[in-house]
């Protein structure tokens, strides 16, 4: 597909653009209305294919928490079906909320043998709704205050599950990616950090973090790549423990396997391998 196309959907996606000057953009660079909708369901994510694991799988027990009654703050568990105590991850969604696509996310985390929480960021708000327009919105409108103590109330919520072996992660998705570095800066407990191409922390902020950190970006992701060197730099300078790892070739959002025009397998698997590796070395008991 046209990058330009990709880059458009991009800045859309991401709050750049109302939805009609989207339309009317696309159907320029597509050469007619009727290829812009030919092409836009090739844009979307089809949560119709969010089943890498199905909810069925015995492998897997999943379950909807209750994380922080007061705040209505709720997620999605997934762990191994066989019981025991089990490094825990917070798996932080992008900017359309707690989706198919992210709960399938934690239930491969726990085919990993990882206790999986999805936290729904929108829960407090009456939860993720299935228009993905109206949930972007929805993130829209948090405040990084209460994001950021959503993530914390989640992350201690896994320290002191008893299925959980004391130990804590999170991982993050584009807006969620951005969360992570967040998480980072502000909560000492965290004992690992994955972010995938997530909006950097500022620099300044790096001496806070003591969180061992992966960081995952796409080449042609040029919005968020621009902020890498400074964070480099500075996390460098800090004396922090990171990996960064871009993917040329690969656009923002190549993980997400239900968006076919920005999924790259190559860089997905290698991504998720290194992920998973990176996981299992700090949150060992």
């Amino acid at each position: 597909m046209d990058q330009r196309i990709i880059d458009l959907y991009d800045r859309f996606t991401h709050g750049g653009l109302t939805r009609r000057a989207f339309l009317d953009r696309l159907s320029t660079l597509a050469g007619g209305t009727a290829a812009a909708a030919a092409l836009l369901p090739l844009l979307q994510n089809n949560y119709a294919v969010a089943q890498t694991v199905a909810e069925s799988d015995p492998r897997v027990k999943t379950e909807t928490v209750m994380v922080d009654p007061a705040r209505k703050l709720s997620g999605y568990l997934a762990r191994p079906a066989g019981g025991g105590r089990f490094p825990a991850v917070l798996v932080i969604h992008e900017n359309r909320g707690l989706n198919p696509h992210i709960r399938d996310i934690a239930r491969r985390l726990a085919t990993d043998g990882f206790l999986a929480l999805a936290l729904d960021y929108l829960s407090p708000a009456g939860g993720t709704p299935e228009d993905e327009d109206k949930a972007r919105d929805m993130i829209g409108t948090l405040k990084p205050d209460d994001i950021l103590a959503s993530s914390r109330t989640a992350l201690a919520w896994l320290h002191a599950s008893g299925e959980g072996n004391g130990r804590a992660g999170a991982v993050g998705f584009c807006w969620g990616g951005g969360a992570v570095n967040e998480l980072a800066v502000a909560d000492p407990t965290l004992d690992a950090g994955v972010a995938y191409y997530g909006r950097q922390a500022a620099a300044e902020k790096a001496l806070a973090i003591r969180a061992p950190l992966m960081l995952h970006y796409g080449g042609l992701d040029e919005r968020i790549n621009a902020g890498i060197p400074a964070y480099e730099t500075a996390l460098k300078a800090a004396g922090r423990t990171y990996e960064i790892h871009v993917y040329e070739g690969a656009n923002h959002a190549f993980n997400n396997d239900t968006a076919p025009s920005r999924y790259n397998k190559e860089a997905a698997d290698l991504a998720w391998s290194r992920t998973v590796g990176f996981l299992r070395k700090n949150l060992a008991a």
